[in-house]
């Protein structure tokens, strides 16, 4: 059985460097050719994932993207940080007009400490922080697309991706 060691960001890049379009490739053939099994292995394998990956060693996700903030999210961290709605996004957010999102204006986010990568705000972090990386689904298919990108940001969903590929060969 694997054992959890600390995410090595640098050893993590590589890979993707080496690996990343043949993974993003492989999720695209899946999601046109939608295996049935798909659902129960994503269920398996994610576990096994979770077995061999720390969070807080990495927070790759929290030092290089940014979630999306609903408005429930905007309410309730600024209920948080005592603050109106409205200071929140003037003070951290921008709005993507494009996809019609609230997020952050910078890298590393700014309720992570970048000491411990533990967050500030954990309790009541953003609904986008809290399923990430959204690995176990109802419908994994509507969310291949997501996978193809998180590759490159997140060693579990690397991870998972390499098992799936284990198990599907």
């Amino acid at each position: 059985m694997p054992v959890m060691q600390p995410v090595n960001l640098r050893s993590f890049k590589q890979k993707v460097r080496h690996h990343g379009k043949t993974f993003k490739r492989y999720l695209g053939k899946i999601g046109r050719k939608f295996p049935r099994q798909l659902d129960q292995l994503a269920e398996e394998v994610s576990p096994q994932v979770w077995e061999e990956i720390d969070c807080l060693s990495c927070a790759n996700c929290c030092k290089t993207m940014t979630p999306t903030f609903t408005p429930k999210d905007l309410k309730r961290i600024s209920a948080h940080l005592e603050m109106s709605v409205s200071e929140f996004k003037e003070k951290w957010l921008y709005y993507d007009k494009k996809d019609k999102d609230w997020m952050n204006v910078k890298q590393p986010c700014q309720f992570l400490d970048l000491s411990s990568n533990l967050c500030s705000i954990y309790e009541v972090r953003p609904t986008d922080c809290a399923g990430f990386p959204h690995l176990v689904r109802k419908k994994m298919v509507d969310y291949i697309h997501v996978h193809q990108q998180n590759i490159s940001y997140c060693p579990a969903t690397y991870k998972m991706v390499e098992k799936m590929m284990e198990k599907l060969a």
